[in-house]
């Protein structure tokens, strides 16, 4: 059996961590309790921000949103939507990658199923297959090491809406309603439909662990469990620990206890240099995360930190950071209300019901909260105070904290270089500074090796310089060559990946080329190779496809 570990991510979409093994009473989740059982359960680990895009962007790159221009939710869809400042595919910094290029590097095959939601244009250099199909049961070679995610969509925020059936029968009455919502028919029937919803994803994750096991690879693969945020009014969209705590369950056999819990600090930004640092995979020293896990496993986080910008046509900037026990919030616009128009997020049944009985007058207490004039600092005790409920940013008894926790968040705005602090018109003037979308280079192929040739692109002149190196951009005929040949593959537009394949038809397998590409004729025989190529920077427009046959005798 092969002895890299694989991995394996199941994202609960939308989800706080209403799991029988996080203690919740009313929750149906036996293959996540089991899993917890069988693993680490995390009880504070939180993600980067409340919202998928950019949440998700910050997963599969290890770098904070803020830092790299993905903060704004959404970029590239706002030509749907009238009333959408901006519609653009956020061009990141020329050395981010997405983490499983890193991993296809070292020789795994990775697979997403199916979801992206990056903020930008999943590249065809990231996944051997993000499709509906993608399982490492379709990986060419069963001894090959995998990385494969799935998404679990059945918890998104939608599924609570009114129009959402469910089978499943609950007991409203026994459904603990946070003190800031209404208590009223309306939201325990919402909040039914969200356990409904995680019972649904818990089977699905039992069917996947199943296959696992069916595989005879439980035991060399590491599960990961986790979410992008969480699914309720307060909680998605802003970065009280409702919007930002994570589940985070990890399985792995032979270094992990069973049944532990830790309460070490984690962010979902840290699971790509994990798995890295699991898989053996040096960590590039530009990604942010820090790894809690593996060989390069960092210290202990004093700190967690989350952003708020502009969600869908809703501006807004609101930065957060938190200890073990202290939660911190500051708001750049207190000028403004707490709850700004948001079309999407008014469609939830419980934001309805809020604004139902905040019209009628009849909120009262924590209800009223989201309703009140916008404080510049918050500070929360969420030991005592789990649902942030008493602001005591104003208390005297606890300035040392408010000061600890402002100075920690503005040193981490500083460190990554808070882009929100940026006008987005400037931000993506700044990106694309010809306001259009620019494309990549195509490759060029580049001949290392090889005896005598002739070069077609040199009227077919025969040369013997073992030292030559040449490039081919679009010609079709690379060149005839003596003994095997390195080929490399190189584009122009800075921190361009490139894909390649040698094989025929319009769904062929791209592979990522990270270093040059033997091509060997056995023998005495004469062996043609058709390579086809592709260049990609993430935030650009993919290249055209070039091609070339090279023939080695």
């Amino acid at each position: 059996m092969n002895q890299s570990p694989n991995i394996l991510w199941v994202s609960f979409e939308d989800c706080y961590p209403y799991f029988g093994c996080y203690g919740d009473p009313i929750a149906n989740t036996p293959n996540l309790d089991k899993l917890a059982a069988e693993g680490t359960l995390w009880s504070h680990a939180f993600s980067t921000a409340p919202v998928c895009g950019p949440a998700r962007s910050a997963v599969i790159t290890g770098m904070y949103p803020i830092s790299i221009g993905t903060h704004h939710h959404r970029t590239g869809t706002g030509q749907s939507y009238a009333n959408f400042p901006h519609n653009y595919e956020a061009v990141i910094p020329h050395y981010v990658k997405c983490i499983p290029e890193y991993l296809r590097a070292a020789g795994y095959h990775c697979t997403n199923n199916a979801k992206t939601d990056y903020q930008f244009n999943s590249p065809i250099t990231a996944w051997d297959d993000c499709s509906t199909s993608g399982h490492w049961r379709n990986r060419p070679d069963p001894e090959q090491p995998f990385f494969a995610v799935w998404n679990l969509t059945k918890t998104h925020e939608s599924q609570m809406w009114e129009d959402k059936w469910s089978e499943r029968e609950f007991d409203l009455d026994a459904i603990d309603v946070p003190p800031y919502f209404p208590d009223t028919a309306k939201v325990r029937e919402s909040m039914a439909r969200m356990y409904a919803n995680i019972e649904f994803n818990d089977q699905r994750l039992g069917e996947i662990l199943d296959e696992l096991a069916e595989d005879d690879l439980d035991n060399n693969t590491v599960v990961f469990i986790w979410t992008d945020h969480g699914p309720m009014p307060r909680g998605k969209r802003w970065p009280y620990d409702s919007g930002i705590r994570s589940p985070m369950i990890v399985r792995w056999p032979g270094h992990l206890t069973p049944g532990t819990v830790s309460n070490q600090l984690v962010s979902t930004v840290d699971l790509g240099p994990t798995i890295l640092s699991i898989c053996g995979v040096e960590i590039p020293h530009h990604i942010q995360g820090e790894a809690f896990l593996g060989s390069q496993k960092a210290e202990p986080r004093k700190y967690i930190f989350a952003a708020r910008d502009r969600y869908d046509e809703m501006y807004d900037t609101t930065r957060a950071g938190r200890d073990q026990r202290f939660k911190y919030l500051r708001h750049y616009h207190p000028e403004e209300p707490k709850l700004r128009y948001n079309r999407y997020r008014n469609i939830h049944p419980i934001m309805q019901e809020m604004w139902r009985l905040h019209a009628a007058g009849e909120l009262t207490g924590p209800q009223l909260q989201m309703f009140t004039k916008r404080p510049v600092e918050e500070l929360y005790d969420t030991v005592t105070d789990p649902h942030e409920i008493n602001n005591l940013a104003g208390d005297p008894a606890y300035a040392d904290e408010l000061v600890r926790l402002r100075n920690a968040v503005t040193t981490w705005q500083n460190e990554v270089g808070d882009l929100g602090l940026v006008p987005e018109d400037v931000m993506v003037g700044q990106m694309l500074p010809t306001g259009k979308q620019p494309t990549t280079h195509a490759p060029m192929f580049i001949v290392l090796g090889g005896g005598k040739h002739i070069d077609q692109a040199n009227n077919g002149v025969e040369s013997n310089d073992y030292q030559e190196n040449w490039g081919i951009e679009e010609s079709d005929d690379g060149g005839k060559f003596e003994g095997p040949i390195l080929l490399q593959m190189q584009s122009s537009t800075q921190g361009a990946s490139i894909a390649y394949t040698l094989d025929e038809g319009d769904e062929p397998h791209w592979q990522l080329h990270h270093e040059p590409l033997q091509l060997t004729s056995a023998d005495d025989a004469i062996k043609h190779f058709t390579v086809r190529a592709k260049a990609i920077r993430i935030g650009y427009r993919e290249s055209e496809e070039v091609k070339a046959t090279f023939t080695v005798m």
